[in-house]
């Protein structure tokens, strides 16, 4: 697991190496992609139907920062945290060129899949891939 920093509106910050020890499902996403506010529900439901994983939003806007958590708390859901990478440093890191972009850790801090693209959280393909990567 890379050791990376998120911030979130009230500027505190989450070292991603310290979730190790659980899994850890990264969602990178803005507020102008369609697929990416269409997941939002069932990232909510994922992270609600899951209490050992850890799942993080990560917002790639650059210029909505004061909008984000309200924007979140409307469209996703109250499990959703909402924090910030506005230099879109990780849409690098990961390799992702579109958004939305998913990376899954094992809880060894291992990545065991990513999925760049729209994808379904909530269908049997998913719970076998997370149950598969614990």
């Amino acid at each position: 697991m890379p050791d990376l920093q998120f911030k979130n509106n009230a500027g505190e910050e989450l070292n991603l190496s310290s979730l190790k020890g659980k899994p850890v499902l990264i969602n990178l996403w803005a507020t102008w992609c369609a697929p990416c506010v269409a997941e939002l529900p069932q990232l909510d439901k994922l992270a609600t139907e899951n209490p050992g994983l850890k799942v993080l939003t990560v917002n790639q806007d650059m210029d909505k920062l004061d909008k984000v958590a309200g924007f979140l708390a409307e469209k996703g859901g109250p499990k959703l945290e909402p924090w910030l990478n506005p230099d879109n440093s990780l849409t690098f890191q990961f390799g992702a060129e579109t958004l939305p972009a998913t990376v899954y850790y094992d809880a060894q801090g291992r990545e065991a899949w990513r999925i760049v693209g729209p994808r379904e959280w909530l269908n049997a393909e998913t719970k076998a891939l997370l149950a598969e990567a614990k």
